[in-house]
C-alpha cells in the first residue's frame, strides 16, 4: 500500500465503500422480503471474499526487488546469452530482474510487475497476483448475481411480497447501475490477466510490444498457475490466503546471497548424509 498516493488512497477506499453498500443493500433487501434471505446472504459472502482479496492485494508486498537481489541459479547459468540479458535499474541502483518494472508512484522495482492498479493503491506483481485475480473473478461473480437476481425479481414478481417500495426502489437502481459499470471493467481486467497468463507478457510488457510493433516476436513463456495460485491444495485458490511457491526464486526471478549460501549448505549437506556418502565416510573410517 502506497500511504503517499492520496488519489490511490482514495480510490482505494471508494471500493470499500461501494461493495459495502451494495452488500448493504441487499441486506435491507433479504429482511424486508424483496428477495430471499439465502440469495442475499450469498451476496454479502461473495462482497465478503471480494474485500478481503482486495484487502490482501493492497496491502500485500507485489514483489519489491531488495537491494541485496541477485541473479538467481538459472539466470546464473544463462548469463550473457542474447535471450536473457541481464539489467541493472538506473533509479534502484540493484539488480532488475526479467519482466519488472520500477513503478515511480510505488518507487520501486516489481518482480514481474503488471501495472500499477490505483483501485488497489499498490503496484500488481508476482507477490500479489492471486489476490488481484481473486478481487477481479470474486467482484465479477457479484456484478452477475446482483443483475441477474435483480433482473428476475423485475420481470418474474407477481405479488407485494417481492415487490420494492420507497426508498429500496432507488437503492436497487444505484446498485444496478453500479452492477454494470463493475461487469463491464472486470470483464475487460479478467480478459487482460487472462491474456498475460496465457503469453506471459504483462500489460506494460504488452503495451510496449505494441508501441515498438514487435508483438509477434514475443519470447515469453505462459506462467504456470502454480506460479501464481501456488503448490497448496486446489480449494486455498479460492481463498485470499498468501500462496506458497514450490520455486520461490524462480517466480519472483531473483535470490539473494543469503539464500543461495543457505542452499548451497543444504546441498552439502546432503551429499554428506546421502547413501553413497555414507559408504565413503565408513570406507575412510
Amino acid at each position: 500500500m502506497n500511504s503517499s498516493d492520496s488519489a490511490g488512497t482514495i480510490m482505494a477506499v471508494l471500493v470499500w465503500l461501494l461493495l459495502g453498500y451494495s452488500a448493504w443493500t441487499f441486506v435491507a433487501l433479504g429482511a424486508s422480503g424483496g428477495v430471499p434471505a439465502f440469495l442475499s446472504d450469498t451476496y454479502v459472502v461473495l462482497c465478503v471474499l471480494a474485500l478481503a482479496s482486495h484487502a490482501k492485494t493492497t496491502l500485500t508486498d507485489p514483489g519489491s526487488v531488495p537491494q541485496a537481489a541477485v541473479p538467481n541459479e538459472r539466470m546464473r547459468m544463462e548469463m550473457g546469452t542474447p535471450d536473457h540479458p541481464l539489467s541493472m535499474c538506473s533509479q534502484c541502483q540493484t539488480f532488475k530482474p526479467p519482466f519488472s518494472h520500477h513503478c515511480r508512484i510505488c518507487n520501486r522495482c516489481i518482480s514481474r510487475m503488471d501495472h500499477h492498479c490505483p483501485w488497489m493503491n499498490n503496484c500488481v506483481g508476482a507477490g500479489n497476483m492471486k489476490h488481484f485475480i481473486l478481487f477481479l473473478l470474486y467482484t465479477w461473480s457479484c456484478s452477475v448475481f446482483s443483475l441477474l437476481l435483480l433482473g428476475w425479481n423485475y420481470f418474474m414478481c407477481s405479488s407485494e411480497e417481492c415487490t420494492f417500495n420507497g426508498v429500496l426502489t432507488q437503492l436497487v437502481r444505484a446498485v444496478t447501475v453500479l452492477s454494470i459499470g463493475a461487469l463491464l471493467f472486470t470483464s475487460s481486467m479478467i480478459m487482460n490477466v487472462t491474456f498475460g497468463l496465457l503469453t506471459g507478457i504483462g500489460t506494460i510488457d504488452r503495451l510496449k510490444k505494441k508501441a515498438n510493433n514487435s508483438i509477434g516476436e514475443a519470447v515469453e513463456e505462459p506462467i504456470p498457475l502454480k506460479d501464481v495460485f501456488g503448490i497448496g491444495p486446489y480449494w486455498t485458490w479460492l481463498l485470499p490466503v498468501d500462496p506458497l511457491f514450490e520455486d520461490f526464486d524462480k517466480v519472483v526471478g531473483y535470490s539473494t546471497t543469503q539464500r543461495l549460501l543457505r542452499e548451497e549448505t543444504r546441498d552439502d549437506t546432503d551429499r554428506v548424509f546421502s547413501p553413497s556418502g555414507l559408504s565413503k565416510d565408513m570406507l575412510s573410517i
